[in-house]
């Protein structure tokens, strides 16, 4: 595991967050996956992130509105 800034990645496409998984990690940064906001929302609440990198067209609450409220928070 990477000590270099933690990326949270967040996509229903499991093939598509494990590709993003796979670069970000192999540029030095330590990443985590979400499938959904629910479990992003978990993960956020137990860890600390620097940046999320969120799908804007998830089924249920997508990057949008999932991005208002935890601004919120």
């Amino acid at each position: 595991m990477s000590d270099g800034p933690h990326i949270l990645v967040v996509d229903d496409d499991s093939r598509l967050r494990e590709l993003l998984r796979k670069f970000i990690s192999e540029r030095g940064f330590r990443v985590t996956t979400a499938a959904q906001s629910a479990d992003a929302e978990a993960k956020l609440k137990s860890l600390a992130f620097d940046l999320l990198v969120l799908d804007v067209m998830m089924p249920g609450e997508d990057g949008f509105s999932f991005t208002r409220q935890i601004g919120r928070s």
